[in-house]
């Protein structure tokens, strides 16, 4: 299904409510960016990761080969292109395999860190420990540590971030703890407690353990609060992805222009980094390039936010939650069981946003079956997310419309369609073995590719 920016149907709100597979378009032009971040701040953000690369491949002896930089591939995809039945006509898929992110296994690899990289240079520059220009593995030594021992770095997370800021916090020696949500993994706040991180349960959701956190840290002088809906310095470090893309787009030899669109399908939990990535390729490639967020479909909080900024909801609460319409917030995708998106994301890429769609658990795990037997990549449901989008896009009437008003089916076959894996690497076998099983169960008993959304709502 597909809404305008006319009064929400009650068909298209009981849809919503009943939890099955949609996708909203936007029905207005892309408008420009109302966030004040910059292609400069950008590449600050991208500066800031190589002055900490050598310390960073001392940290961390997974990132020798790559002198530490944190990056991950470009593949191509066209294995998984005919498991989903997208035709050659449709274009080609390629993934963005951010589940092989080292350090800290997940997209949370980009923010997460770049953020405590950022409040660590700070505080070394203010107390003296290093100097403009200087080698930053000067940090690394007993003083550093010593100074950064006194501050304790805290975060609210269903999982992921929790791994990046709680690894790269205690490896620089810094007091970490994570707030997590009752949702979160229970592996993963093991490893973290392998890492001398405390870890900080919390019975309520993702937004519950954030604001647990919150105030934790404003209760402490020497605590610095990681803030996942807020934080300017997350959604820079997600951006700064976009220029990493970019040369490895070009190296592939991929045009991105009027003729050759390119489409991008990203897992969205409360919007930082799927905002911050298209906020920065939105920067780097205009109107050539048609970011679409993907969620549970009991936890569209993107979605609704994004409704709610075109009246779309009257009678509900600016920004609205999920919980608002009767959802329960509850899925497999721990990373994306989000009941509120962030007000900083929304405000940054609500203008240019392409559109969201909302997937079911099933599909998550079918799609992380067909990713396995294709390619042999293991990904986590939540990351599996992006792989609905271009069957969604492509075979429903509410993405032939868009597609359609857009300008944009006589170029389908020269197209690009890059789904954006968010996290997987460090999920336990036994973990991995049990979404598999049931991803094979499904597949075998004929889910679908695509979960085609069941009404269209005309432009």
């Amino acid at each position: 299904m597909n809404v305008s920016s006319s009064s929400l149907s009650p068909e298209w709100l009981q849809t919503l409510r009943a939890a099955r597979p949609v996708l909203w378009t936007r029905s207005d032009t892309p408008s420009a960016h109302a966030a004040a971040f910059s292609l400069a701040d950008v590449q600050a953000a991208q500066a800031r990761f190589t002055r900490y690369a050598p310390l960073l491949a001392q940290l961390f002896p997974e990132l020798t080969a790559t002198q530490g930089v944190i990056e991950s591939p470009l593949l191509d995809a066209s294995a998984m292109q005919a498991a989903l039945e997208l035709p050659p006509t449709a274009g080609r898929l390629w993934i963005k395999a951010d589940h092989v992110l080292p350090v800290a296994g997940s997209i949370k690899a980009r923010g997460g860190i770049h953020e405590v990289l950022e409040f660590a240079e700070r505080l070394a520059l203010e107390q003296g420990l290093i100097q403009p220009g200087d080698d930053y593995r000067k940090l690394a030594t007993p003083e550093a540590r010593a100074c950064f021992g006194r501050y304790q770095v805290a975060v609210g997370s269903t999982g992921n971030l929790g791994l990046s800021i709680g690894v790269i916090a205690s490896a620089l020696g810094f007091r970490a703890a994570v707030h997590m949500s009752a949702d979160a993994k229970a592996w993963k706040k093991a490893r973290l407690r392998a890492r001398g991180v405390e870890v900080v349960e919390h019975e309520g959701d993702y937004e519950k353990a954030v604001a647990a956190g919150r105030r934790q840290v404003e209760a402490d002088p020497h605590g610095y609060f990681v803030d996942d809906e807020r934080s300017a310095s997350l959604f820079l470090g997600y951006a700064a992805a976009a220029l990493y893309l970019r040369d490895q787009i070009a190296q592939a030899d991929i045009r991105v222009d009027a003729e050759h669109p390119l489409f991008v399908y990203l897992p969205c939990g409360v919007g930082g980094a799927p905002g911050g990535i298209a906020y920065g390729l939105s920067l780097l490639y205009g109107e050539h390039v048609h970011c679409f967020f993907a969620e549970p479909v009991q936890s569209p909080c993107f979605l609704l936010r994004m409704m709610s900024g075109e009246g779309q909801l009257p009678g509900l609460p600016v920004p609205p939650s999920v919980y608002d319409i009767g959802l329960n917030n509850l899925t497999d995708a721990d990373g994306l069981a989000v009941p509120r998106a962030s007000e900083l994301a929304y405000t940054a890429v609500g203008g240019t946003l392409a559109g969201v769609y909302t997937v079911t658990d099933d599909a998550l795990h079918a799609d992380l079956a067909r990713l396995h037997d294709s390619t042999g990549l293991r990904i986590e449901p939540s990351a599996a997310a992006g792989f609905s989008g271009p069957g969604l896009l492509l075979g429903s009437p509410a993405g032939q419309a868009w597609l359609q008003a857009r300008g944009l089916q006589p170029h389908l076959s020269r197209a690009t369609h890059l789904a954006w894996t968010t996290g997987g690497l460090f999920v336990p076998a036994e973990e991995y073995e049990r979404f598999l099983s049931r991803g094979h169960s499904l597949v075998a008993g004929n889910q679908a590719p695509t979960d085609a959304p069941p009404l269209h709502h005309p432009q």
